[in-house]
């Protein structure tokens, strides 16, 4: 793999986007730009920016394309990056492409983690977080050594506003409305490959590090 190399990890919330690329960009010294992150971090900071998004995400739906768009662009890095959680929808693909061109960069690859409805329930609904750093943990597959307390900072855990089962199950609804279209745009462009992402994260690292 090259460490200038330029991904988009795509798939449904609780695929494992964020665990791997985190552990990609680690490995390759490349820049991860998770739209999630950035925006939980404004709604944390009570920007304008976060103020604006705050119940779009507590409500499951969409933020915005241009409030994303916005974003995206101030974040990319002709270096190489892995941008985890953007595009989700055909329009925002669109928008990426403009911003991509205006500054001569050319996406490697989109990676789609494959995960069925059950799974993501699984996993989202016993995700928990660190109210301080952000760590991420998992009640069965991920615990902290002790309950409810972060390994990495000793903060509390919490269980995220958007990980609650009618939130979870909205979020799986409008995945699916809106990722056809998406891949359909991708595939045309010859850059789609796809992963099993119901397999154990090293499983799924492993064939994702294979396959680029």
């Amino acid at each position: 793999m090259k460490d200038d190399i330029k991904i988009i990890l795509f798939g449904a919330p609780g695929s494992g986007k964020g665990t791997q690329a985190v552990v990609l960009a680690q490995r390759l010294g490349i820049k991860r730009i998770s739209l999630g992150d950035i925006l939980r971090d404004e709604v944390k900071k009570q920007t304008s920016l976060g103020l604006e998004v705050k119940g779009y995400m507590e409500k499951g739906l969409l933020v915005p394309d241009e409030l994303v768009s916005r974003v995206i662009e101030e974040n990319i890095d002709r270096q190489g990056f892995i941008l985890d959680g953007y595009p989700r929808t055909l329009n925002q693909a669109k928008a990426l492409d403009e911003i991509l061109g205006k500054h001569s960069i050319d996406i490697d690859a989109f990676v789609v983690l494959d995960v069925d409805e059950e799974t993501v329930i699984n996993r989202l609904s016993k995700r928990r977080v660190c109210k301080a750093c952000g760590a991420v943990y998992h009640l069965i597959n991920m615990p902290s050594k002790v309950e409810g307390v972060c390994d990495v900072c000793g903060g509390e855990l919490i269980q995220r506003k958007d990980d609650n089962m009618e939130v979870i199950k909205k979020r799986w609804e409008v995945f699916n409305k809106e990722n056809k279209p998406l891949l359909d745009f991708y595939q045309e462009k010859g850059k789609v490959f796809s992963l099993d992402g119901r397999k154990d994260k090293d499983e799924v690292f492993e064939q994702l590090a294979k396959e680029l």
